[in-house]
């Protein structure tokens, strides 16, 4: 089999139908695809585009000249072959596509953005009807090139999702491509800092969090780690920020046994992500230069730089042998690929980007389950996670654009987003802007902390009125690593989110409110109300939310809201507004500074009638709680072999005490 090499992805020919130049696949009841050409079909994957064959549905066609209908399970489709107009309708009723109803998608970046993102439309909206355009999406051939389309190719699906949301996600994910389930030590706080530490300088930080029981997982170093200031002279520089934006030699002055650096921060249970601006390709002061030059053809001699382009194959392929493996085998977990130079290639429509993500991707998972760091490319993205949304400004409008900026991409099935958390640069913030920040990043898909050399970095103690509810939310969001790590089995599973926006669960007026677009549910069982503005004057913070139907609990404080009503909550600084629906569990490891095990863990309850599964590489253990003669009876059954051998139980809003159980010995208590 050939590197990177692709299946086909073939429609069932019995749901196809062919009228002239006109292809009709019948995808599933919900997604019909139409083709028209005049010099053959596509049945290669795409960039957008991965499966056509996953629904058993039946399709019944008729036609009538250039008319086709078809009938499938509850929905009918008229399709006109010449024009290519169409009807839907759904159980018997026409729905239309109305791009005024559409739920917007996701953008490449927030790059430079101060709190408004003019966001593309989306795949879901409230007509219930969108199209996804896929003429222009390059094709994958199954040796693991790209070609571009033919001319005049029209290549588009209708979804009919109705209003059934996450229905519709997880048919886009079985139509695009799945999420791939993240790693454990990725669900951890990250740190991060555009700033040129020697190794020592580094080691003493991560040191230093440790001392101070503040738990990191990903320890990232930016572009510094290789050769920048001391770049030879006559190396021209070729882009505006100067000659030494691309590099692939660690900087001997800094680093001069990075090995040994590498080693250190693995034996502090550190995963390592390095930054990569590859544009400039490799250049002849580099290590690498004279087997990179050889490999494409160069004579070493003549110190001509090997140019980046990964449509070439030889130079694709060198450049992950040789420039990416052996760091890889020292020690070096996840790229960042920090790609800022354009969407223009030597092939038409093909995105520079876009070829990074999904090259990157599949190379960093040719053996173990590992992830990228990158911006959003497009349609089918949601394969290359994870994202990074660009250099964020440090202001409280910043701050509130993220929360609606990460819900809505799951409307394209992008979700696993990371920010820069605290902001990235032009301004050195407060203690109170800092704190809650932080605060929403321990309920967003990834916590990166992030800033540049000039702005005030993201360490906690610089920020003394609330340094200790600072450590506080990084330990929580370390202990969350259970709860966020079977979000993701569940998302790559039956394709949900782990951050929702309020409509996907609840089709209420109040779910589409723009009053209220900043909530939504993190990982099924909670509901996050993000604060993204100053408290001014007031001691505390006040925000107005909307909680939906059922009985809420505060997870903070204990307190109790009826719900399908909009409040006022007060929030003081070390709190934040969460809640959770009574018969909930909220797992959490039982931190030993930053290990990611689930030996023993702390379980929240909010006690009411309901169940949870939680998931771990080695099985899954399913917990339940049920009214029982006047009290509650609490079950957590082992489905196969998870490590976990103590669980804590904590109950939220009751004034029930803490209660323990070995699962070597028992699965189930009582309590009243």
């Amino acid at each position: 089999m050939k590197r990177f090499s692709q299946s086909l992805a073939k429609a069932n020919p019995s749901n196809q139908i062919v009228v002239g130049n006109t292809r009709i696949s019948v995808i599933s009841a919900k997604v019909v695809r139409i083709e028209k050409s005049t010099n053959g079909f596509v049945d290669n994957r795409t960039q957008a585009i991965y499966s056509r064959d996953y629904s058993k549905d039946k399709a019944v066609f008729s036609t009538n000249g250039n008319i086709v209908t078809i009938e499938v399970v509850d929905r009918k489709y008229i399709i006109n072959t010449s024009t290519l107009k169409y009807k839907v309708y759904i159980n018997g009723v026409e729905v239309k596509v109305n791009n005024k109803q559409n739920l917007k998608g996701t953008i490449r970046t927030l790059d430079g953005n101060i709190g408004f993102a003019k966001l593309p439309n989306g795949l879901m909206s409230k007509s219930g009807v969108t199209i996804l355009d896929d003429s222009s999406s390059n094709i994958l051939n199954e040796d693991g090139t790209i070609s571009s389309r033919t001319n005049g190719y029209v290549d588009f699906y209708i979804l009919a999702f109705g209003r059934d949301y996450l229905g519709g996600l997880k048919e886009f994910y079985n139509l695009s491509g799945k999420e791939p389930i993240i790693p454990k030590y990725a669900l951890g706080n990250w740190w991060s800092r555009y700033y040129a530490y020697t190794d020592k300088e580094y080691l003493d930080l991560m040191d230093k969090f440790r001392n101070k029981d503040i738990p990191f997982t990903v320890s990232t170093v930016d572009m510094d780690w290789h050769i920048v200031k001391n770049v030879p002279k006559d190396v021209p520089n070729v882009f505006r920020f100067g000659r030494g934006w691309t590099g692939y030699t660690f900087e001997k002055e800094y680093f001069p046994n990075y090995k040994d650096f590498l080693n250190e921060l693995h034996k502090r249970n550190l995963k390592v992500a390095l930054n990569l601006h590859p544009k400039d390709g490799v250049r002849y002061f580099e290590e690498q230069y004279e087997d990179m030059a050889k490999a494409n053809h160069i004579d070493p001699s003549t110190k001509q730089p090997v140019e980046f382009d990964l449509l070439n194959t030889t130079f694709r392929d060198s450049y992950f042998d040789i420039l990416h493996h052996p760091y890889e085998k020292d020690g070096v977990d996840i790229w960042w690929i920090d790609w800022q130079q354009g969407t223009k290639s030597k092939m038409k429509g093909v995105d520079p980007l876009w070829l990074l993500n999904h090259y990157h991707y599949l190379d960093i998972n040719r053996e173990n389950n590992g992830i990228i760091l990158s911006r959003f490319s497009g349609i089918g993205s949601q394969r290359y996670p994870l994202g990074f949304s660009g250099d964020t400004i440090v202001c409280w409008n910043s701050l509130k654009l993220q929360p609606y900026f990460t819900i809505t991409s799951s409307n394209v099935g992008y979700t696993w987003w990371s920010h820069d958390i605290g902001g990235h640069m032009m301004n050195k913030g407060n203690n109170e802007l800092y704190l809650r920040w932080l605060q929403l990043g321990c309920f967003l898909p990834i916590n990166r902390l992030h800033s540049t050399n000039t702005t005030l970095s993201k360490e906690p103690w610089l920020y003394p009125e609330v340094e200790k509810e600072a450590i506080s939310f990084l330990q929580l969001r370390h202990s969350l690593i259970a709860y966020c790590y079977s979000a993701s089995i569940v998302n790559n599973r039956d394709g949900v989110p782990i951050c929702s926006p309020l409509y996907y669960f609840y089709d209420e007026d109040n779910a589409y409110n723009k009053k209220f677009r900043n909530e939504y549910i993190f990982a099924s069982n909670l509901l996050v109300c993000p604060i993204t503005a100053p408290k001014g004057k007031n001691k505390d913070s006040v925000v107005n939310v909307w909680l939906p139907k059922g009985n809420w609990i505060n997870i903070f404080n204990g307190k109790k809201y009826k719900g399908d009503n909009v409040l006022d909550i007060t929030c003081p600084l070390q709190e934040y507004p969460v809640f959770a629906k009574e018969g909930s569990f909220l797992p959490l490891l039982k931190r030993n500074y930053n290990d990611i095990d689930y030996t023993n863990l702390l379980v929240k309850v909010f006690v009411g009638t309901g169940s949870y599964e939680l998931f771990d590489d080695n099985g899954s253990i399913k917990f339940s709680i049920a009214e029982e003669n006047g009290g509650y009876k609490i079950k957590a059954e082992k489905l196969s072999n998870i490590d976990t051998k103590t669980i804590e139980y904590e109950f939220v809003g009751i004034d029930i005490p803490n209660a323990t159980i070995d699962l070597e010995i028992e699965n189930e208590i009582f309590v009243k």
